[in-house]
C-alpha cells in the first residue's frame, strides 16, 4: 500500500548550523509510521548522505537523497536563494556532486558555496528541482513585486527540467509561507507545472524547539535571551505525521499526492562500490605486473648490497630473499594489487628524492619484502621475522593499507606531487566530523544561556576526558562526586546539564582527516561531492568521511604527518649548518651503537620518540636494553594489557628467572622475548608450527581470537588439535597451547609496527647522543607553542650539558637554533604572545640592515604593523633586549612612547620620500622607575618563556626556610628505598591538575614541585585537596610534608603523597609575621590601598598576616598597625602586585 505522504525536505545534524535531527531517529520514526520513504536535503551539503542512504536501505526505508542548495542571487549576493534538488538516479547523483563541488571550490561567499542557476540548468539530468518556497527565487521575486521576472525565470527552469520542476509550498508557521504559497500556485498554474507540499524539518518533536534554538544560537554566536536576534525557525518545524500533513494541505490534495509521486521517481542505485584504484602510469607502457616485477628485483638487489656488503655472505643469503620475494609477488598479482604498491612506492620515492622525510614504514606493511625492495619500508622483514600475511592475506581478501609517515612540514609537497601526476580533480583529502562532546557542549550551551564563563569552565573541567574514551554527561555525573553533588544542589548547574544533554554528540564542525588522501580513477566528483572551508586548493576535502569514501569505491592513502620526522629533518639540517663539510647520513647509522644503548639504559630519553614518558623511562631502568630487539619488545609491551607481562619479561631478560617455553618446538619463535608471547606474529607462528596452519589461516585465527569470535575459534580449535596431533602433540597439550594463544592474541601487539617505531626511536636517540644541540634545538622548534614542553626540553638540555641562551633581538631567529654542538639560542617564536610574522620580520630586518643598536633603533626599524604592546612586552620580559638595554622596568615604561615615536617615524619616512629630507630617529625621555623585583622578573620569564633564565623562584623562599630541616628534591628522587619514607621538601608549584579516584569516589589533585635541584610530582587526596585546591597557585612556593611512593607514570621512580602542604603565606602567618607597608610621597591612593588589602585578604583560616603602615610625606613620619580583621594573605604575588601601586612598598617584619 502506498503511503499518503512522504517527507522530502529535512535538515539533519549534518547541516551543522541548525538541525538537531539524528538520522537513525528520523528513519526509525518513518519506518514506525509505515511510510516507506524519506528525503534528506541538508544545508548545502550531503555530509550525511551516504550514512542516510545506507541506514535507510538497511531499515527498509527508501532513501530520497538531495540537497538544500544555496543559490546565488545575481542582484544581491548577500541575500542568496534556496532550492532543493533530489537525485532520481546515478546520473542525477553525479550531477549533484559536480554542481555542489563547484559551488564550494570556486564560488564561495560569506562562508557558503553559492550555486549559479545556470550550473543547475546545464546539469539537470537525473535531478528533480523543488522551487524553495519563500526562500526560492520565484516566490521571492513575486513577493518583491517582480512577478513577470519570476515567471520568466521559472520558464527557463521549466524548459530545462520539464516535469521534474515542482513548485514547492509550505505551511510551517513562518511569516512568508502563505504569500509564497499563493504565488507558487499561481506560477504553477500559469506554467502548467506540478506543485508539491513539503515540510522544512529541523527537529523531531515540538518539545525539541528550545534545544534546536540553542543549537542555532551556538552556530550564530547569539544568546537565547536576546530578543533582538532574528527568529529564523518556528515551533512547527518538527516532523509531523503523514496524516497531519494530509490535513494541513487538505485544500491542495495534489500537492500531497505529488510527494509520493516524487519518492517513486527517485530510485538511486549504484552509489556503493568496491574499491577502484587509479591507473598507475608505467614509464614505457609496461603492464603493472611486469613493472612491479622489474622494480622489486632491482630494489632487492640494492637492499642486499647494503645489508650484506660481503659478496660471499650476500650470495649465501640471496635464496631465502628471492624465494620470499617470488611468494609475495605471486600473491600481490593474484589479488590484483600491483597498482596499489606501485602508486605508494612512487610518491614515497619521489618524497625521498625531493627532501621530504619519510618514516621507515609502520603497521603491518613493514612485513612485506616487496615493500622493502620498493623502498616503501625500511626494515628488513626477514631479519625481524615480520610476516607478509599479517599485511596481505590471500585467505582474507581486503584492500592493503600502508600507513606512511611524512615530515609534518613537507607533507603537502608530496600531496601536490600526487595532484600533478593524477590531476588535481582526482586528489583530495577527507572530511572528519567533530561532535559536541560533554566538555564542549557544556561550554557552548552555557554561553548561549548567558551563564558566566567561569561557571561553565568550572563545570567543564570536572568532566573527565580520558584518552581514547568517550565520557558522556551522564557518565561524568555518576563518576565525579563533586559534579553529582553540585548538580543536585544547584538549579542553575542542573539546568545547564539538562539543556546540554539533547545536543551532546551532535555534529558540530567539519574538519580534515589527519592523514587520509584520496586518489580517484578519474574525477572525484564522479564518486562524491567536495567541500572547502576556503578557496585554498590545499584545503579541498571530500564531503564523506573515511568510511563512506571507501564505501563509494574510493581508495584512501595514508599521508600521515609525524612530528618526529620533522624534528629529525631539522636536526640533520642543523648538523650540516654547523659543519658544512659533514657527510652525515641518518639512513646509514649503525644499529649497535653502545653509547646509544647506554642512553636507553640510563633512561635519559626525554625527546626520544616513544620512550620519553616517565613510565617508559622507569621501564628502561629496569630492563637495561642493549639491542634493537629489546627496544621493539619494550615498545610492544608498554601498553594496556601486555603491561602485565613486563615484570616476567624483565626478570627473564636480567637472568633473575628461568626462561621456559610452552613447547620445545617454539624456542626459535619465542627466544627473542624470553619465552613470552608479545607479538601477534608470534601467535601466528605458533598456529603454523603446532597446528599446521598456513600463515594466512593463522592470521584469520589471530583476528578471531582478538575479537573474541567464539564460533570461529571453536571450529579452528578442532583443526588446531588435529594439526598438533600430526606433530605428535597430545590433545590436552594442544588445548593448553590454544588457550595460551587466545590469551596473548587479545593484547599481543603488531611487531611490524613496534619494529618501525623502535627504529625511529633509535634514530632520535642516536641524534641526542652524537648531535645533542642540533637535536634538542630541533625539538624546541616543534614545541614553540607548548610552554610546558618547551620548559621540560630546556631543563633536559641543562641536565645534559647543553646551554640554552636567552632570546636576543640581535642573535635569535624565528626558530631555535644551535650555536654549537653544546649551545642553543632561544627562538623568538618561542616567546609567548609573539606572532610568527612579527618574529620573522625582526629576523629579516636584522639580516638586511645589521644588528639593532638600541631599543629605539629597534622600534623605529621594525614595521609598526609588526609591533604591539604585547609583542614588545613579551620581548622585554623574555630578556631579548638585555644585551642592548638591561633595565627591563624602564623599557616597559617606555613602550607607549616608543610606539608613538614609531608611528611618527613612519609619517616622517613618507615625508622623506616626498621632500628628500631625513628627519632621523626621534629620542624619547626615559621615566625613572624602580627596577623589577626578582619575583616579577622570574615569574614573567616563566610566563613568556616557560623557564626562568635569571635565577630560580625558589631562591628567595629558601632563605625563609633555612632554619627548617628541608630536604632536596634531587636527594629524595635518588633514594634507593622509595616507599613510605616521610620527607619534608619545599619548592615552586607548577602543573596543577585535578582528577577523580573512581575506586574511592573522591577528588584528588597533583602538582609538580621544583626546588632547582629537581622536580617531583605531589599528590593530595580527599578533603585535604578540597581545602588546598583554591589556595594553591602556580609559581608559588610551598612546604610539603609527604610520604614517598613508587611512581610508574608521572616522574618515573619516586613521587610524593602529601600529608600536609603549607604555602609561603601560611608559613608567614604561622610565624606571626607582619606586613609593613611603606607609604611615601603625596601620590599614594588610600582608597586603592584599602581595596587592594581587601582583595588580598586570607583565602583560608589562620593564613593571614597582620598589617602595619609606615607613612612618610611632607616632613611627616608616622607608624601604626591596622587592627581587627585587617589581615592579608602574604604570598610573593601580594608583594609584587603591591609594588605596582604608586608610592607603596612592603616587607615582612
Amino acid at each position: 500500500m502506498d503511503p499518503v505522504f512522504v517527507h522530502l525536505r529535512m535538515h539533519s545534524e549534518y547541516s551543522v548550523t541548525d538541525s538537531i535531527v539524528r538520522l537513525d531517529d528520523a528513519i526509525a520514526r518513518v519506518k514506525g509510521e509505515g511510510v516507506g520513504a524519506l528525503g534528506l536535503t541538508d544545508n548545502n551539503n550531503i555530509f550525511g548522505g551516504l550514512i542516510f542512504y545506507s541506514h535507510a536501505r538497511k531499515a527498509g526505508v527508501k532513501p530520497v537523497l538531495g540537497c538544500d542548495f544555496v543559490i546565488e542571487n545575481p542582484a544581491n549576493r548577500d541575500k542568496p536563494y534556496r532550492m532543493a534538488v533530489l537525485c532520481m538516479n546515478r546520473t542525477g547523483y553525479g550531477n549533484l556532486c559536480k554542481v555542489l563541488s563547484r559551488a564550494w571550490i570556486t564560488n564561495q561567499y560569506l562562508g557558503q558555496g553559492q550555486t549559479k542557476m545556470e550550473w543547475l540548468i546545464s546539469h539537470n539530468d537525473g535531478l528533480i528541482l523543488l522551487s524553495g518556497g519563500f526562500e526560492g527565487p520565484f516566490a521571492s521575486l513575486c513577493i518583491a513585486g517582480k512577478t513577470k521576472e519570476a515567471a520568466k525565470l521559472a520558464l527557463r527552469f521549466k524548459e530545462a527540467f520539464g516535469d521534474r520542476f515542482y513548485f514547492e509550498i509550505h505551511r510551517a508557521g513562518r511569516a512568508l509561507d502563505e504569500a509564497a504559497l499563493r504565488y507558487s500556485l499561481a506560477l504553477a498554474a500559469q506554467l502548467e507545472q506540478p506543485v508539491v507540499a513539503t515540510h522544512p524539518i529541523e527537529f523531531m518533536d515540538e518539545k525539541d524547539f528550545a534545544d534546536h534554538d540553542a543549537r542555532v544560537c551556538i552556530a550564530r554566536v547569539e544568546v537565547i535571551a536576546d530578543k533582538s536576534r532574528p527568529q529564523l525557525y518556528t515551533r512547527e518545524q518538527f516532523m509531523p505525521t503523514a496524516q497531519a500533513m494530509v490535513e494541513k494541505f487538505a485544500d491542495i490534495p495534489s500537492a500531497i499526492a505529488n510527494s509520493v509521486e516524487i519518492a517513486k521517481r527517485c530510485s538511486l542505485e549504484d552509489v556503493l562500490s568496491a574499491p577502484r584504484l587509479p591507473l598507475f602510469p608505467t614509464p614505457n607502457g609496461e603492464s603493472l605486473d611486469d613493472y612491479i616485477d622489474q622494480l622489486s628485483h632491482e630494489g632487492l638487489e640494492k637492499r642486499l648490497a647494503f645489508l650484506y656488503p660481503d659478496a660471499k655472505e650476500r650470495e649465501a643469503q640471496r635464496p631465502r630473499y628471492e624465494e620470499r620475494l617470488a611468494f609475495e609477488l605471486d600473491i600481490i598479482k593474484k589479488m590484483k594489487f600491483p597498482g596499489y604498491f606501485l602508486i605508494v612506492q612512487d610518491f614515497i620515492n619521489w618524497s625521498k628524492q625531493n627532501g621530504v622525510a619519510v618514516g621507515p614504514g609502520r603497521g603491518s606493511g613493514a612485513g612485506s619484502l616487496v615493500a622493502y625492495s620498493l623502498r616503501i619500508t625500511d626494515m628488513d622483514p626477514l631479519r625481524y621475522d615480520l610476516l607478509f600475511e599479517r599485511f596481505l592475506n590471500p585467505e582474507r581478501v581486503s584492500m592493503p593499507d600502508f600507513d606512511v609517515d611524512f615530515c609534518q612540514f613537507n607533507r603537502q609537497k608530496t600531496i601536490n606531487y600526487v595532484k600533478s601526476l593524477y590531476g588535481d580533480k582526482a586528489v583530495s583529502q577527507i572530511a572528519t566530523f567533530g561532535t559536541m562532546g560533554a566538555k564542549g557542549v557544556v561550554r557552548d550551551v552555557g554561553r548561549v544561556m548567558g551563564l558566566s564563563y567561569s561557571l561553565c569552565d568550572k563545570v567543564s573541567r570536572l568532566i573527565p576526558a580520558p584518552p581514547g574514551k568517550t565520557v558522556t554527561l551522564d557518565d561524568a555525573i555518576e563518576t565525579v562526586p563533586e559534579l553529582k553533588e553540585w548538580v543536585a544542589r544547584d538549579e542553575v548547574v542542573r539546568n545547564l546539564i539538562e539543556r546540554s544533554k539533547p545536543l551532546e554528540g551532535l555534529v558540530r564542525n567539519i574538519g580534515m582527516h589527519a592523514g587520509g588522501v584520496l586518489i580517484a580513477p578519474g574525477k572525484l566528483t564522479d564518486f562524491c561531492p567536495l567541500y572547502a572551508q576556503d578557496e585554498n586548493p590545499d584545503n579541498v576535502i571530500s564531503q564523506f568521511d573515511k568510511k563512506d569514501v571507501e564505501n563509494v569505491g574510493l581508495v584512501k592513502f595514508d599521508f600521515l604527518g609525524l612530528t618526529t620526522l620533522t624534528i629529525l629533518t631539522f636536526a640533520c639540517d642543523f648538523v650540516k649548518e654547523l659543519d658544512p663539510s659533514s657527510t652525515f647520513d641518518l639512513e646509514k647509522i649503525p644499529l649497535d651503537d653502545k653509547d646509544v644503548f647506554a642512553l636507553f639504559d640510563n633512561a635519559n630519553t626525554a625527546a626520544v620518540f616513544q620512550f620519553e614518558s616517565a613510565g617508559m623511562q622507569n621501564l628502561l631502568r629496569q630492563a637495561h636494553p642493549d639491542k634493537l630487539e629489546d627496544l621493539i619488545a619494550l615498545n610492544a609491551l608498554y601498553r594496556p594489557g601486555p603491561m602485565d607481562l613486563i615484570p616476567d619479561y624483565i626478570r627473564r631478560k636480567n637472568g633473575e628467572e628461568e626462561v621456559c617455553y610452552p613447547d620445545a618446538s617454539l624456542v626459535d619463535v619465542l627466544k627473542e622475548t624470553y619465552g613470552i608471547m608479545v607479538y601477534q606474529e608470534q601467535v601466528m607462528r605458533v598456529a603454523q608450527i603446532v597446528g599446521g596452519f598456513s600463515l594466512g589461516k593463522a592470521d584469520i585465527l589471530r583476528r578471531a581470537m582478538g575479537k573474541k569470535q567464539v564460533d570461529v575459534m571453536k571450529s579452528y580449535r578442532v583443526e588446531f588439535i588435529a594439526g598438533a596431533a600430526k606433530n605428535h602433540i597430545s590433545e590436552d597439550r594442544a588445548n593448553e597451547l590454544f588457550d595460551l594463544m587466545e590469551k596473548f592474541a587479545g593484547y599481543g601487539f603488531n611487531k611490524s609496527h613496534a619494529c618501525a617505531y623502535a627504529f625511529v626511536a633509535y634514530q632520535t636517540a642516536y641524534m641526542k647522543v652524537h648531535y645533542p644541540a642540533p637535536f634538542m634545538a630541533a625539538n624546541m622548534c616543534l614545541a614553540m607553542n607548548q610552554g610546558e614542553k618547551l620548559a621540560a626540553l630546556a631543563s633536559d638540555c641543562l641536565a645534559n650539558g647543553i646551554s640554552v641562551l636567552r632570546p636576543d633581538v640581535n642573535e635569535s631567529r624565528y626558530y631555535f637554533h644551535p650555536t654549537s654542538m653544546t649551545a642553543i639560542r632561544y627562538g623568538l617564536g618561542g616567546i609567548k604572545s609573539m606572532p610568527e610574522e612579527s618574529a620573522k620580520a625582526i629576523e629579516a630586518e636584522r639580516r638586511a640592515n645589521g644588528p639593532f643598536a638600541s631599543f629605539m633603533d629597534f622600534v623605529t626599524r621594525i614595521d609598526r604593523t609588526m609591533l604591539s604592546n604585547k609583542v614588545l612586552e613579551g620581548l622585554i620580559h623574555a630578556g631579548a633586549f638585555d644585551s642592548i638595554e638591561p633595565d627591563r622596568a624602564m623599557l616597559l615604561a617606555d613602550i607607549d612612547k616608543a610606539l608613538s615615536v614609531s608611528e611618527k617615524q613612519t609619517a616622517n619616512a613618507m615625508q622623506d620620500s616626498l621632500f628628500g629630507e631625513d628627519f632621523g630617529a626621534m629620542p624619547i625621555a626615559h621615566e625613572k622607575v624602580a627596577p623589577l623585583s626578582a619575583f616579577s622578573q622570574l615569574t614573567h620569564e616563566q610566563i613568556f618563556l616557560g623557564s626562568d633564565f635569571s635565577g630560580h623562584l625558589f631562591a628567595a623562599f629558601e632563605d625563609e626556610i633555612r632554619s627548617l630541616k628541608v630536604g632536596r628534591i634531587a636527594n629524595v628522587r635518588h633514594k634507593k628505598t622509595v616507599r613510605n619514607n616521610t620527607v619534608v621538601v619545599a619548592g615552586v608549584v607548577s602543573d596543577i591538575r585535578t582528577g577523580v579516584n573512581k575506586e574511592k569516589n573522591e577528588m584528588f589533585g597533583t602538582f609538580t614541585l621544583d626546588d632547582a635541584t629537581g622536580t617531583i610530582m605531589v599528590s593530595v587526596y580527599g578533603p585535604k585537596w578540597s581545602d588546598m585546591r583554591n589556595v594553591l597557585e602556580e609559581g608559588e612556593c610551598v612546604l610539603v610534608n609527604a610520604r614517598t611512593r613508587e611512581d610508574r607514570f608521572s616522574t618515573g621512580g619516586v613521587a610524593l603523597s602529601a600529608n600536609n602542604v603549607e604555602t609561603a603565606a601560611q608559613m608567614r602567618a604561622k610565624a606571626k609575621k607582619t606586613v609593613l607597608i611603606r607609604v611615601t610621597g603625596v601620590n599614594a591612593d588610600f582608597d586603592k590601598l584599602r581595596d587592594f588589602l581587601l582583595e588580598h585578604s586570607p583565602k583560608i583560616d589562620h593564613a593571614g598576616c597582620a598589617v602595619a603602615i609606615e607613612l612618610e610625606a611632607g616632613g611627616y613620619r608616622g607608624h601604626f598597625k591596622l587592627e581587627g580583621t585587617w589581615k592579608v594573605y602574604a604570598s610573593d604575588r601580594f608583594f609584587d602586585d603591591l609594588r605596582a601601586l604608586p608610592g607603596l612598598s612592603a616587607e615582612l617584619i
